[in-house]
C-alpha cells in the first residue's frame, strides 16, 4: 500500500479498536440503544451541518438508493443484530465471527468481477491474522446459540459488502456527505427507541457521558470520514484487513487502561496479527506490474 494507505490503515486500526473500551464504560449507566441513538445523534450534528454549508447534500442524494443500501449494511442492521446477539454470544466468539469480514470481501469482490485478484500470500495473510484472533480473545463456543451465530454472519455480510458499494455506487459523494445521510437515517431508525430513555442522560456521571462523545466524535464522525479515504486508497478488501487489528487494539487498551492480565495470548496473537495483516494487504502480482509499469511511463520524457 501507499504511505498515504497506510496512515489511513493505521489510524482506523487505532480509533476502530477504541470503541470496545469506550462501550463498556457507557453501557454502566446508558442502554446499548441509547448509546448507539446518542453516538449517531453526535455524529450527524458534526457531519450534516459541514454538508449541507458545502451544497453538497442535495447532489449526493440523487445516488439515495445506494446512500441507503451503505447504511443498512454498515450501520442500522449490524449494530441492531450485534447488539442482541452479544447478549449470548461470547466477546471472544463474536470478534472472530467478525474477522471473517476480509474473507466475505474477498469471495464477494471475485464473484462481482474484481481485478484486484486475492494472491495466495494474502490468503495466508488472512490466514495468520485469524489464528492470531484465537490467541489473543481464545474460542469459547460454549452455549453458543446458532440465531445468535447467524445474526453475526449477517453482520459479517454487511461489513464485508458495504465497503463495496462505496467504491462502486459511492466514488462520488464524499464520505464526509455519505457518513452524515447514513448517521442521520440509522439515528432516526434508533429514535423511538431510545428517546423515551433520555431521562437517565440527566443523571449519568461524567465518565459515561465522556465515553458517549468520544464515541460520537472520534469513533463515529472522524472515523467513517476517514473510512471512506481508506476504501478509495487502497480498495475495500485491504481496507476491511482492520478487523484483525482492531480487536488487538482493544486487548491493548484494556491492559493498559483497565489494569486488564497481559496475558501469553496477548503476546503470541499481536506478533501475528500484525504478520497477517502485513501480507493480507500485500499488491497482487499484476498490480505491482502494472504500478511498476506506471512508474516507467511517467519517467519517459
Amino acid at each position: 500500500m501507499s504511505r498515504r494507505g497506510w496512515v489511513l490503515f493505521l489510524a482506523m486500526s487505532l480509533i476502530w479498536g477504541v470503541p470496545y473500551l469506550l462501550i463498556k464504560v457507557a453501557v454502566e449507566e446508558f442502554s446499548p440503544v441509547l448509546v448507539v441513538f446518542l453516538r449517531c445523534l453526535i455524529g450527524a450534528a458534526l457531519l450534516l451541518p459541514w454538508t449541507i454549508a458545502r451544497g453538497q447534500l442535495l447532489p449526493a442524494l440523487r445516488h439515495w438508493r445506494a446512500l441507503l443500501l451503505f447504511t443498512v449494511l454498515e450501520m442500522t442492521g449490524p449494530w441492531l443484530l450485534l447488539s442482541w446477539a452479544e447478549q449470548s454470544l461470547s466477546s471472544s466468539l463474536t470478534g472472530l465471527l467478525v474477522a471473517g469480514v476480509p474473507f466475505v470481501a474477498a469471495l464477494t469482490a471475485r464473484l462481482a468481477g474484481d481485478e484486484d485478484r486475492l494472491s495466495p500470500v494474502r490468503v495466508v495473510g488472512m490466514l495468520v491474522g485469524v489464528v492470531g484472533i484465537v490467541a489473543l480473545l481464545g474460542l469459547d463456543v460454549a452455549g453458543a446459540q446458532l440465531t445468535a451465530i447467524g445474526a453475526v454472519a449477517l453482520v459479517v455480510i454487511g461489513y464485508a459488502t458495504a465497503p463495496m458499494v462505496v467504491n462502486r455506487a459511492l466514488a462520488d459523494v464524499s464520505g464526509v456527505t455519505a457518513s452524515a445521510i447514513a448517521l442521520t437515517v440509522t439515528g432516526l431508525v434508533y429514535a423511538p427507541f431510545a428517546v423515551p430513555q433520555l431521562g437517565d442522560v440527566a443523571t449519568a456521571p461524567a465518565r459515561a457521558w465522556g465515553a458517549v462523545v468520544a464515541l460520537g466524535v472520534v469513533c463515529t464522525a472522524v472515523a467513517l470520514a476517514l473510512f471512506f479515504a481508506l476504501i478509495r486508497e487502497v480498495g475495500p478488501q485491504r481496507a476491511l484487513v482492520i478487523t484483525f487489528v482492531n480487536p488487538a487494539v482493544a486487548v491493548l487498551l484494556g491492559v493498559l487502561l483497565l489494569d486488564e492480565p497481559f496475558t501469553l495470548g496477548i503476546a503470541v496473537g499481536l506478533p501475528l496479527i500484525l504478520l497477517g495483516c502485513a501480507l493480507a494487504t500485500r499488491r497482487s502480482p499484476r498490480q505491482t506490474e502494472r504500478c511498476e509499469l506506471t512508474d516507467v511511463d511517467a519517467a519517459v520524457p
